[in-house]
């Protein structure tokens, strides 16, 4: 195995603190959101899950249609992270929609599938979190 790259980020304070990379590149304050009881405005651990979910599902999903030679339209990858609570555990559910309009649905939905089953964030969350793959054309 190669590392292509590491990224190191240092959290002080939790959910109601800040998150700085090493490198100084990422520095933000997060809060936790009013559906928290908290004072919202600012990013929390999920929203930043969702980002960088999004980003990668979508290179995913690009290069995917390229090796495929698919013409990928204009689209956008929504990714929802969910914070859930049972009795005492929390965990982490999420949905992925691919919205591509004036894309072939079946040929979209394979696409997606395809993108799920290469992405590492997919890989990583497989088998540890529900996540919902859905497709709007």
């Amino acid at each position: 195995m190669e590392t292509l790259y590491t990224s190191t980020v240092s959290s002080v304070g939790g959910r109601d603190g800040d998150v700085k990379s090493l490198d100084g590149i990422l520095e933000m304050d997060l809060r936790r959101p009013t559906e928290m009881h908290g004072e919202g405005g600012k990013p929390n651990p999920e929203m930043l899950f969702a980002a960088a979910y999004s980003a990668c599902y979508n290179g995913a999903l690009m290069a995917v249609a390229e090796r495929r030679k698919i013409i990928l339209p204009e689209h956008a990858v929504e990714v929802s992270i969910s914070l859930n609570k049972d009795g005492n555990n929390m965990f982490l559910s999420g949905r992925i929609v691919v919205k591509a309009p004036g894309m072939e649905h079946e040929q979209l939905q394979q696409l997606a599938e395809t993108a799920h089953a290469v992405c590492p964030y997919s890989k990583a969350v497989k088998g540890n979190m529900e996540m919902d793959i859905s497709v709007l054309v």
